[in-house]
């Protein structure tokens, strides 16, 4: 016969059940708790770059792209038409004032050179054989003036003796006027002398300057040649490296060709180029940083081009340290053009991740080391520093470094 369980024992039962069905369920909870743990994406604390956002000041800056190029470079073009004939140094050779680089052909533009030697010559002669003729032709005239002048006065000594005459009655009335005729006549045949003379002086003047001309255009043109010929003696300007040479024996080369070009190579600059959308904000004296790698060399843009070609304009930077160890030829290099100051701003460091102006979605780091994604308007920046204008606090850690994998998370854990 059953008997009935006393409440009791059936109160103690219930309990057991009661509290081995909360162990489980708690079990569950927490399971599925660390399920959800590992099965969350994570990333590694120390593959992260973490900028901490901060106030302070930023020179708004306009980033370009830049090249190292020698603060000296000179090119070396053919000043004739000819061929080359010897070689006597090879590309990366330094070079002296003044040092042989190559040979050129130059037999015929030296036996036109000789000819023209004679020419100034014989031009020389012709000038002053002129000058000898025009001084005789002058000393003629000017006598024939003197000779009518001693005419003159012997008439007028004549009228006056007819006149005495004619007081006296020795004389006759038709003499005197004959006499006076005679010094009427004499006069205007010396004033037209005179003029001949005055007129034949500006006349042989004006020939002589003419020929006098000619011959110093004619020197001048000689000197030229002889400044052609001189270069045509391929010597290097200046003491620098030899960066290239025509070094094909026996070629062609028409004038005005380039055949060698000498460069400076211990001294540098930087051409940079930029969008004309951006010129307004790049002038002469500006200044500018140069980075190559994590090098930062200060510097001022010493020119900018007027005109913009294929959407950019070119510019010209002048280092300071323009001998840098890190500077070589060719060399592509990012520069950063500055324009404007920012005080007070809130800023976080310049990464891979800025881009220009706008929103960005940016990790930030959370109280329980997690990354969580936030919505943050950026601003202006520079090479070192991005302008926070919302959705930061100063304090906040934001990932800097590449996060493009993890574009589709929200949020992230953060491993150690």
């Amino acid at each position: 016969m059953d008997r009935e369980i006393p409440k009791e024992v059936r109160r103690k039962e219930r309990n057991k059940k009661l509290v081995r069905y909360g162990i489980v369920a708690v079990a569950a909870v927490v399971t599925i708790s660390l399920l959800i743990s590992l099965m969350r994406t994570g990333v590694r604390e120390k593959d992260l770059v973490f900028s901490t956002v901060d106030r302070g000041t930023i020179e708004v800056s306009v980033s370009a792209s830049g090249k190292v190029v020698p603060a000296f470079e000179e090119i070396i073009n053919s000043p004739i038409n000819t061929r080359i004939v010897e070689v006597y140094k090879k590309g990366g050779d330094s070079v002296d004032v003044g040092t042989p680089i190559l040979k050129l052909d130059l037999q015929s533009t030296e036996t036109e050179y000789r000819k023209l030697l004679d020419e100034e010559q014989m031009r020389d002669y012709k000038l002053r054989q002129l000058k000898v003729n025009n001084e005789t032709k002058l000393k003629d005239l000017a006598m024939q003036v003197k000779v009518k002048e001693m005419s003159l006065n012997r008439m007028r000594v004549e009228l006056r003796n007819e006149r005495y005459l004619d007081s006296i009655g020795s004389g006759t009335t038709d003499k005197v006027r004959q006499a006076e005729l005679s010094v009427n006549v004499a006069q205007l045949e010396l004033e037209q002398l005179r003029q001949q003379y005055a007129n034949e002086q500006e006349v042989l003047a004006a020939e002589y300057k003419v020929q006098e001309l000619d011959f110093s255009i004619f020197r001048k043109s000689l000197a030229e040649m002889k400044r052609t010929l001189d270069d045509a003696q391929v010597r290097s300007p200046r003491k620098a490296i030899l960066t290239y040479i025509n070094d094909q024996i026996g070629v062609q080369v028409t004038q005005g060709t380039q055949i060698a070009i000498i460069s400076d190579l211990s001294h540098f600059k930087v051409e940079g180029e930029i969008a004309d959308t951006y010129g307004d904000r790049v002038a002469a004296g500006g200044k500018a940083i140069v980075k190559i790698g994590s090098e930062k060399l200060e510097g001022m843009v010493s020119s900018v081009t007027p005109l913009s070609q294929n959407g950019v304009i070119s510019f010209t930077v002048q280092l300071k340290d323009d001998s840098h160890r890190r500077l070589r030829s060719g060399l592509k290099t990012d520069v950063y053009v500055m324009n404007a100051v920012k005080e007070d701003v809130m800023r976080i460091a310049n990464a891979s991740y800025y881009v220009g102006r706008g929103e960005y979605d940016l990790f930030v780091r959370t109280a329980d080391d997690e990354l969580t994604k936030r919505k943050v308007q950026l601003g202006d920046s520079n090479f070192e520093y991005v302008e926070v204008v919302s959705g930061l606090q100063p304090g906040d850690q934001v990932v800097v470094s590449d996060m493009s994998n993890y574009k589709n998370k929200n949020s992230l854990k953060l491993k150690k």
